[in-house]
């Protein structure tokens, strides 16, 4: 590439799309950037850093639903003003929504990648990246390399693994790379780490211990989106990740332990948990155990926000049955650091939980009185 290459972002309205987005644009590391996505920015709750990075000459948005085949060819066509094609296409598009049905996870992981794939080989990008899920196989002793054994415990994990092996398929026509995340988080994030940041607030509203299913030492590894944009450009240019499937995570080993010593220092609440014996009783009726705990957060988050002035906001304290399993999520970074990607956000601290509440609270999405 002897110019700055150009992109295309599929699903580049959502949380790491519109990261990637403003990293793109921030640092001037590419001619044109094509932003995808069915949900035009304006109804995407951008904050202001997004939008200024949205309103960049260099960023044309385009309206798609890339399960459609004709409409996702469209996605591709090269740019209305100077003809150029794309080098390099993101993929961080996906059905992530909770409780949907197999066939809508199929139709919208599954097809939809494969839709976006198939048309990035026929256009001859450089360059497909593919993100995947971490959820791939739980262990709690030894953290889970590329490739680990496959045992997905999410929808959408098990969706992406069939997108994994239909990509292989394609490797003489299409250089592809694979990213498996963990738990994202930062600004913008509504449905890794932002439900839990909610919850611990709520049981500040409640004045009550927040008492959690299983123990402290829950894996639940993390990473920053600033730091899965660098990676994901550094492994976009790397012609040694052509082909390569690489987990993007932190060095921090996070736990729900971890993780919840910091909501319980942000929002000054003790926290609690239930024990492996006694959360494994739920197992029984864990759908039971869901809707119990929904309706218990739900009606508080309704009457904060009523109190507030704040008639509509995209975030939620919901959890979805998955979120409640006793599933390690531990991922070992060593191939992508051996290719010699370096961190720039080593771990999870209370000022990353302040900046993402005081972002939101910012937008008058989050309650002012919730604050710390």
């Amino acid at each position: 590439m002897t110019s700055k290459p150009t992109v295309i972002v599929l699903g580049g309205c959502g949380f790491i799309g519109r990261s990637l987005v403003t990293y793109l644009v921030e640092n001037d590391i590419t001619e044109e950037i094509r932003v995808v996505d069915k949900t035009p920015p304006q109804m995407a709750w951008l904050n202001e850093r997004h939008n200024q990075a949205f309103d960049n000459k260099k960023v044309e948005f385009c309206s798609a639903n890339l399960i459609n085949a004709a409409s996702c060819k469209n996605a591709f066509t090269p740019h209305p003003a100077t003809g150029r094609t794309w080098d390099i296409v993101f993929n961080c598009a996906a059905e992530t929504r909770p409780n949907q049905t197999e066939a809508v996870y199929k139709e919208g992981i599954l097809k939809l990648s494969m839709n976006c794939a198939n048309e990035a080989a026929n256009v001859k990008v450089k360059r497909f990246v593919e993100l995947s899920s971490g959820c791939m196989n739980s262990s709690e002793k030894v953290p889970q390399r590329e490739d680990c054994k496959t045992e997905p415990w999410t929808c959408v994990a098990k969706q992406k693994l069939k997108v994994e092996r239909e990509l292989e398929t394609l490797s003489d026509a299409l250089p592809y790379t694979v990213v498996r995340l963990p738990i994202v988080y930062g600004l913008g994030d509504k449905r890794y780490l932002m439900p839990r940041i909610i919850v611990a607030a709520i049981y500040k509203y409640l004045n009550e211990c927040m008492k959690l299913l299983w123990n402290d030492s829950m894996r639940l590894n993390t990473v920053h989106v600033d730091d899965v944009c660098a990676a994901l450009w550094f492994l976009a240019l790397n012609p040694n990740a052509a082909g390569e499937l690489y987990n993007i995570v932190d060095d921090a080993d996070s736990t729900q332990g971890t993780i919840s010593d910091i909501l319980s220092d942000v929002f000054s609440i003790n926290v609690d948990y239930f024990g492996v014996v006694m959360s494994n009783l739920t197992k029984l009726s864990l759908s039971d155990t869901v809707s119990d705990v929904n309706d218990k957060h739900m009606t508080p988050w309704a009457e904060i926000c009523q109190k507030n002035e704040i008639n509509n906001t995209p975030l939620t304290p919901y959890l979805d049955e998955e979120q409640l399993y006793h599933k390690h999520l531990y991922l070992d970074n060593t191939k992508l650091k051996t290719l010699g990607y370096v961190f720039k956000v080593p771990k999870l601290t209370r000022d990353h939980v302040m900046e993402i509440i005081e972002d939101y609270e910012k937008q008058k999405l989050f309650p002012k009185s919730l604050m710390f």
